[in-house]
């Protein structure tokens, strides 16, 4: 009989700690929102540790991942699997997400490229991906995939995620400026508004299912 993920969570203040493993990968993913920017990223691809580097940095978040799965067969499982667990991690710390500014936005250029990206942290996962990539692959990395981790995080932090690309010619540019946006994004829409003190950004009242 197939056995489902195994995941166990923890949660505290503006933080999480997530454990998912699969028969195809194992994940691990620490997050603290209220960060000052470290990062310790160990993925089976150096140039997703450098994005997800680059996510903490700019977001000032505090992130330590650990990821293998079976790279041996595609990098597929594992990358969609790291944006599903760093999803289920911003959904945990945001908690009841009393006080968040809900909403982020941000365009970031890097050189020619320029990506633009847009989050609410809504309760509803939905996700729109306007990307063409002047490329395939930057070292070992499958930069088709980015794609999927974008998306599985969408799906697990239960948020609304546009991803675009406005233009880019130099792929390392154009994933990087989207990797940066997205940092920037995430991080003023977990933000803390002191204006809402014990309130929750959302006429129902409620931001969770």
């Amino acid at each position: 009989m197939a056995r489902g993920p195994r995941v166990r969570k923890v949660a505290s203040r503006r933080e999480a700690s997530i454990d998912r493993r699969t028969s195809e990968t194992q994940i691990q993913v620490r997050l603290a929102l209220d960060g000052t920017g470290k990062a310790d990223v160990k993925t089976p691809y150096g140039f997703l540790d450098h994005m997800l580097g680059a996510v903490a940095k700019h977001g000032l978040f505090d992130l330590w991942v650990r990821a293998a799965g079976d790279v041996h067969i595609d990098g597929h499982h594992t990358v969609e699997d790291i944006g599903i667990c760093l999803g289920m991690a911003f959904r945990d710390a945001l908690g009841e997400k009393v006080g968040i500014v809900r909403f982020g936005h941000a365009v970031v250029p890097l050189d020619e490229a320029l990506a633009e990206v847009t989050i609410d942290f809504s309760g509803r996962a939905a996700f729109f991906y306007r990307v063409t990539l002047p490329g395939e692959r930057v070292g070992d990395f499958d930069a088709t995939l980015a794609r999927e981790l974008f998306g599985g995080f969408a799906a697990k932090a239960e948020c609304n995620l546009h991803v675009e690309l406005r233009h880019a010619e130099n792929l390392h540019h154009a994933l990087e400026a989207m990797f940066k946006a997205f940092a920037r994004a995430a991080d003023q829409a977990s933000g803390l508004d002191p204006r809402r003190a014990g309130d929750v950004p959302s006429t129902k009242g409620t931001l969770t299912k």
